[in-house]
């Protein structure tokens, strides 16, 4: 079958449709294709030719190419708007800005901007920051030319001299790591293809331990050690995990003196270690068990692991010796607590800074060797507060960020001993004045008796009548919380008197770990249920106008959007989907597409019956049914590697035959990005200017700030 689309796409190929008075949308062709699970089940799938690994099949990109001049003409009339929202977006940065520096093995560590550069420069200092600069990278000369490209993990060699890093020129997370002497500037010959952003170098300063993705799903499948200048084909094999529901990374413990090797699937973990020193046998620190999760490090001679082993549902912090190797020598330390959920933990010689979320809200323990405690303040009714770069263990001194929807970030260092505190940095927002907005946290009851938080903030003057527009934000995935941070771009909303909701839905960690297991597997539509609940609500207390609600996700967070639309249209006048994980059933049948068989434990495997009927009463794309649909932006990547881009794709095809209204569905495929958008820090910003002034338009903004 060699599927083509419709004359309608064809025609918007044309050069000639951007100057055509009609604003037609695309329809592609239908072409069945039946989808089988292993016990029978079979769902026709007429748009199903979409896909293509290769990226390169003509009447596919035709299709893309036709739903993004589509757009074009769509959103002609909404430029000056999105040039005015981009010109403000960018305003507010200060363009050649720069990082809290931070020491590590007598160097000054930072990254910095130059005025009117997309990329950053990674540079450091030896001694202090008067020393004479060395540039590390300039991702700007190395992005030269280039559609996308970005540079992940950077590691220096333990005696200064050596610098690897993993790039990515596609968007697509498969790596190619590649190697500097820092003594000499030059870029050296060794070069590792088809690997994950994750290395870590042994104490002899030669060897390299990284990670192979299998080409096909990119799944981490293999640790391998490179030695330096010897061929990428003579790296010897460490690790193979068999097990494709586990991801896999490598590190090096507190101490420095174990590389570890961590597996985690979504229940269950497995470290191994090694003496840095001498790296050549790993030791299993605890076997994997269905159920327990742990992450450990070491320092003052004993393994430190937070785990949820034993009951400890929001987890607790335990030790073991250093020649451990069971769960049955583990010490319990930090006791579980019902209503404190222990996220993570750094290790100094007088104290532990533990991280920790309480009451929905991020807070910082301090624990001392006395066995002492206290807790970093926070003056705000809602913030998001954590845990910053402390390189170094031998200091008093605590680093943490703090910010809130009012607050740009802003890094601290705490004196443990003497109680004094100093502000290192905080994000300059060039025109900003915090005590113009106001911020505060809502409670609303869900229909089942759940009470679910909410972070607000909009201008000061709104006042609660009923007339506002609103902006609703979740993602509402894999225990992953959205804390009220900062966002300098989300100031445009507000000016224009848009408020601004982050709901703290079911599925992430907010309220602890059982407010995950709630909004998973077999409770998922909690996740949709909250988020519409959240959304009366706020109309009904005068927050919002009825016919005046944007809502907003991206990722999982587009599924929550798909569903949302399908369950609650009359609720939204628009919604922003970005890469969206729509076409739940069909990629969860598929093993060979990245994020399936390692996702059974937040999803569900579609293979057994149970899970397939439940998954497939929510999947948007399998849900979309005759009925008028809210305004939609949808948004994707040809290169994504997270959500495929024929998953939106397929989606607003199917969404094109089937939506009964009137209001404008759009679908922007960026051609040369992955998951995460267009690289550099100024393009993102094009795209969201686009999607926002869309929503805009939609809700009746006046557009003037």
């Amino acid at each position: 079958m060699n599927p083509t689309v419709s004359f309608l796409v064809a025609s918007l190929m044309t050069a000639s449709v951007h100057a055509a008075p009609a604003l037609t949308p695309p329809d592609a062709e239908k072409h069945p294709h039946m989808v089988t699970t292993p016990f029978g089940a079979t769902r026709n799938d007429d748009y199903y030719w979409l896909r293509d690994d290769k990226r390169e099949a003509p009447a596919m990109l035709a299709y893309l190419n036709a739903e993004n001049a589509y757009t074009d003409q769509v959103m002609a009339p909404l430029k000056p708007l999105q040039d005015t929202l981009y010109k403000e977006i960018v305003g507010r940065i200060k363009q050649d800005d720069a990082s809290v520096p931070a020491r590590e093995r007598g160097y000054w560590y930072y990254t910095r901007f130059e005025t009117g550069k997309d990329y950053p420069i990674q540079a450091r200092r030896k001694g202090s920051m008067e020393a004479p600069e060395e540039i590390l990278l300039d991702i700007n000369q190395m992005a030269a030319g280039k559609g996308y490209f970005s540079v992940d993990d950077a590691e220096v060699s333990q005696d200064n001299h050596l610098l690897a890093w993993a790039e990515d020129g596609v968007g697509r997370r498969q790596y190619v790591i590649r190697f500097k002497d820092l003594r000499t500037g030059e870029v050296l010959p060794d070069r590792i293809e088809n690997v994950s952003a994750n290395v870590v170098w042994a104490d002899d300063n030669r060897t390299l331990f990284y990670v192979e993705n299998d080409p096909e799903t990119l799944l981490t499948v293999r640790v391998k050690k490179h030695v330096l200048g010897t061929p990428v084909s003579s790296d010897v094999l460490v690790y193979e995990e068999k097990d494709d529901s586990f991801y896999m990374g490598v590190g090096r413990t507190r101490d420095d003196r174990f590389i570890t090797i961590d597996l985690h699937s979504t229940v269950s973990s497995e470290s191994r270690y090694a003496p840095a020193a001498n790296p050549q046998a790993f030791t299993v620190l605890a076997p994997r068990a269905r159920d327990v999760e742990y992450d450990a490090d070491h320092f003052d001679g004993r393994w430190v692991i937070r785990t949820n082993d034993a009951g400890a549902k929001n987890f607790k912090i335990v030790t073991a010796p250093t020649d451990a190797t069971a769960r049955s020598q583990w010490k319990d330390w930090v006791a579980h607590d019902d209503s404190v959920l222990v996220e993570g933990f750094e290790l100094f010689d007088g104290f532990t800074a533990i991280a920790e979320r309480s009451n929905a809200l991020e807070r910082v323990r301090l624990l001392f060797a006395d066995g002492r405690q206290d807790y970093v303040k926070a003056d705000e009714p809602a913030y998001s507060m954590g845990l910053a770069a402390n390189p170094e263990a031998d200091t008093p001194w605590l680093r943490y960020a703090y910010t809130s929807l009012t607050t740009p970030a802003t890094t601290f260092e705490l004196n443990t001993v003497t109680g004094e505190r100093r502000q290192l940095k905080q994000q300059p927002v060039i025109g900003y004045d915090p005590s113009q907005y106001t911020t505060e946290r809502v409670w609303v009851t869900a229909r089942d008796g759940a009470r679910v938080p909410v972070s607000l903030v909009y201008r000061n003057g709104f006042r609660k009548d009923g007339s506002a527009a609103l902006y609703q934000y979740a993602y509402g995935s894999y225990g992953m919380s959205m804390d009220p941070g900062f966002n300098q771009t989300v100031v445009s909303l507000l000016d224009r008197g848009v408020v601004y909701a982050i709901a703290h839905i079911r599925g992430g960690e907010e309220m602890g770990r059982a407010w995950y297991d709630d909004g998973k597997l077999l409770n998922k539509q909690n996740t949709f249920n909250d988020f519409v609940d959240v959304t009366r609500e706020l109309v009904r207390q005068g927050y919002a106008a009825k016919d005046r609600v944007a809502a907003s996700g991206g990722s999982a967070g587009g599924l929550l959007m798909g569903a949302v639309a399908n369950q609650a249209p009359q609720d939204y006048r628009v919604m922003v989907a970005q890469v969206p994980f729509v076409d739940v059933v069909t990629t969860m049948l598929d093993p060979t597409i990245p994020l399936t068989t390692n996702e059974y434990d937040e999803w569900g495997n579609p293979e057994q019956r149970e899970y397939y009927d439940y998954m497939l009463r929510y999947s948007p794309y399998d849900n979309v049914t005759r009925q008028a649909y809210p305004s939609l932006f949808v948004g994707t990547g040809l290169w994504d590697s997270q959500v495929q881009y024929w998953e939106p794709a397929k989606w607003v095809a199917r969404l094109r035959d089937d939506n009964t209204g009137t209001a404008p569905i759009v679908f922007r495929t960026n051609m040369e990005a992955g998951h995460g958008g267009k690289s550099g820090r100024f393009q993102r910003y094009r795209e969201l200017a686009e999607s926002y002034a869309f929503v805009l338009e939609q809700l009746g903004v006046d557009t003037t700030p």
